[in-house]
């Protein structure tokens, strides 16, 4: 079994939860696209405050980002409620996740995953900078959710993937005709390093991938969750 690769997401990924009140100065809006990665339970009615101050559904896609969405953060944090009517007096009370955002932050791809069991707020949240300076087009992104050293090989390039950490694969050069280039994941067991994915992918300057690993319960070893993300008119959607 894999049980032991199991990560504690709140101790070495998640940023720690703010503490939340009214906003006391103006704050600038944030565009965010969301992914939810759930596999237990892919389905989640979350709701985020939009420009206007009223409370908005998230429309998740599986295994895909949302559409963009404008929202105001609260004290410097984006915040996400689990119901639409939120108390204005207790604006805590149906907190789903929270995150600080980075100071200067405008355009957001935010990862949300289940909290560890027990552990309140139901929802923990990673930030990932979705400007075009720091997610340009041709790269990838891997997040690694299980505590395994690993390693992707894509085209030309070998990147090592750290537990907790965000790994940049970047732009492949190396492809056939067809932009293709063999795509392969790895994993330390021991010292041992065990294949896990192998596939040949298209890397074009108008896309991004986003790749999740994890591993569910009784499985033998990590699985791969890729999110696309094309350019369309100028915009990645």
């Amino acid at each position: 079994m894999f049980h032991k690769l199991y990560l504690p997401l709140l101790a070495i990924i998640w940023l720690p939860l703010a503490v939340h009140g009214r906003v006391n100065e103006p704050q600038a809006a944030v565009q965010i696209r969301a992914v939810l990665h759930d596999p237990m339970h892919p389905v989640a009615e979350l709701y985020f405050i939009d420009k206007d101050g009223e409370a908005q559904r998230l429309d998740f896609r599986p295994k895909a980002f949302s559409r963009p969405f404008t929202t105001m953060p609260l004290d410097g944090s984006l915040v996400l409620y689990d119901k639409a009517e939120i108390d204005p007096e207790k604006p805590t009370a149906g907190l789903a996740a929270s995150v600080k955002l980075s100071e200067g932050i405008r355009r957001a791809i935010v990862v949300v995953v289940p909290a560890p069991e027990g552990k309140k707020p139901a929802y923990r949240i990673l930030v990932i900078d979705d400007s075009e300076e720091a997610f340009p087009g041709g790269e990838s992104l891997v997040l690694p959710l299980i505590r395994a050293n690993m390693v992707i090989q894509a085209g030309e390039h070998t990147v090592p993937v750290h537990p907790g950490k965000l790994a940049i694969v970047p732009s492949v050069e190396e492809k056939n005709d067809f932009n293709m280039a063999q795509t392969n994941f790895h994993y330390q067991n021991g010292d041992k390093w065990v294949t896990f994915a192998e596939r040949q992918l298209q890397f074009l300057e108008a896309s991004r991938r986003l790749f999740i690993i994890d591993v569910t319960p009784g499985a033998l070893q990590p699985r791969v969750t890729t999110i696309m993300d094309v350019k369309r008119a100028g915009e990645w959607r």
